[in-house]
């Protein structure tokens, strides 16, 4: 595994079968949230998107499957940790 910054991501094909995304969700209220993963090429992305505001463990998956993909700048400033990971395009 590679390390960059707090994520690591695979360098192999073996490594990809067990490799696991870095997910980070946070609420920017109660119905909106923002969802960033990372992907095995070696790059994050931040979506973002309105949610019941019911129960945000269960709800983020949504985000990330039907929710408008952030600009590089609001996605680093809502998620540090990713700083020196490259923003996918």
């Amino acid at each position: 595994m590679k390390r960059i910054g707090l994520c690591d991501f695979p360098e192999t094909s073996e490594e990809t079968t067990e490799w696991q995304e870095t997910v980070r969700v946070v609420a920017l209220s109660s119905r909106v949230l923002a969802v960033a993963v990372t992907g095995a090429e070696g790059a994050w992305r931040a979506y973002c998107d309105a949610v019941p505001g019911i129960r945000h463990d269960h709800e983020w998956g949504n985000v990330l499957t039907n929710g408008d993909k952030l600009s590089q700048e609001i996605a680093a400033a809502i998620f540090p940790d990713f700083a020196d990971v490259p923003y996918a395009r």
